[in-house]
């Protein structure tokens, strides 16, 4: 496939999203961000604001139709939208499927009336579950554990299921332990990063799940955003790829460089010790292997810190209220 020149990125205003739009811009394109600031902040855009190859449109993506401008003359469309705070999917399921799943269909719909080239879906290795397999192959048995991962997991299959009926060109990209500079913070009890980094700024201990001991697949965001533009340009086309480092890191590692004390708090059901992407796929068929050290990336968030000043400070109390029905719920299933 020649890779058109025009970009589209739902969720560009979003972490991971403003790093998509950075490197494309980077790389010659034109890109059109649409984002309905729920997550995301249009400060993730200002060092890129007054370039005339970016336009951004605040919209949700519920709201699309079938024929919409901001699609028109668009080769690409990188679908990062959506809601990625895991634990609030246990009180919220409703919302998680409706902007997960419908809100894809709606990506999928604008993009095949505008004639888009291919869809570049952010997919979640949530999907995995408790993976009986280590590393994690693309091939590995889906074990859906909460709600976050069943809307991701659906709005992939809705993805490809677009591909084989409508013949829009699909790849799916399974996202490890994405972390990076400006990585979410929505105000709710969220991804590790960002409750580390507001509690080292506020001058509180660093709440450590469980023993700390569990290991994460921690993945550079600049990793990431590199390994979503190979899979557009390539020629395959049905595909999906893990994408981590491909060497997991325990927590309490990270709590050694972040240089700060900690606290326990109660290791939650149905999230697996390790998780551990076995990237040999995207390796041998897109070239693409992660540059960024674990060492290098978390001195880059910490050279970046002031962007969490204004984040929500969780200590043992608020985070045990904010993961009530998730022990409710899942212990009772276990």
């Amino acid at each position: 496939m020649r890779c058109g020149k025009r970009a589209l990125v739902t969720g560009g205003a979003g972490f991971i999203g403003s790093h998509m739009v950075e490197l494309l811009m980077e790389s010659g394109f034109a890109v059109r961000v649409i984002d309905n600031l729920s997550g995301g902040r249009l400060e993730n855009l200002d060092h890129l604001r007054g370039e005339s190859s970016l336009d951004f449109e605040e919209r949700d993506i519920l709201s699309l139709g079938e024929q919409e401008a901001v699609f028109a003359d668009v080769d690409l469309v990188f679908h990062l939208a959506g809601i990625g705070d895991i634990v609030p999917s246990i009180d919220r399921p409703v919302d998680y499927i409706a902007t997960n799943v419908l809100g894809t269909v709606k990506i999928l719909e604008a993009s095949r009336g505008a004639g888009v080239n291919r869809v570049v879906y952010a997919a979640s290795s949530s999907c995995y579950g408790l993976a009986k397999q280590i590393p994690t192959s693309e091939k590995a048995e889906i074990d859906l554990q909460y709600p976050y991962a069943l809307s991701k997991y659906l709005g992939e299959q809705t993805a490809f299921h677009w591909g084989r009926v409508y013949g829009l060109e699909v790849n799916s990209i399974r996202i490890f332990n994405a972390y990076g500079p400006r990585s979410r913070t929505t105000g709710a009890y969220g991804a590790v990063f960002g409750v580390f980094l507001a509690q080292k700024l506020a001058g509180q201990p660093l709440t450590v799940v469980g023993d700390g001991n569990q290991r994460r697949d921690f993945v550079s965001v600049r990793d990431v955003v590199r390994a979503f533009l190979a899979a557009a340009e390539t020629e395959r086309t049905d595909e999906i790829y893990n994408v981590g480092s491909g060497g997991p890191v325990s927590v309490n590692r990270l709590v050694e460089l972040l240089g700060c004390e900690s606290v326990h708090v109660a290791k939650r059901p149905g999230e697996p010790d390790v998780t551990w992407a076995n990237i040999d796929k995207i390796h041998t068929q897109l070239g693409w292997q992660p540059e960024v050290t674990f060492e290098e990336g978390v001195g880059e968030m910490l050279q970046n810190i002031d962007y969490w000043r204004d984040a929500p400070v969780w200590d043992t109390e608020s985070i045990s209220k904010a993961t009530r029905a998730w022990f409710e719920v899942l212990e009772e299933k276990a």
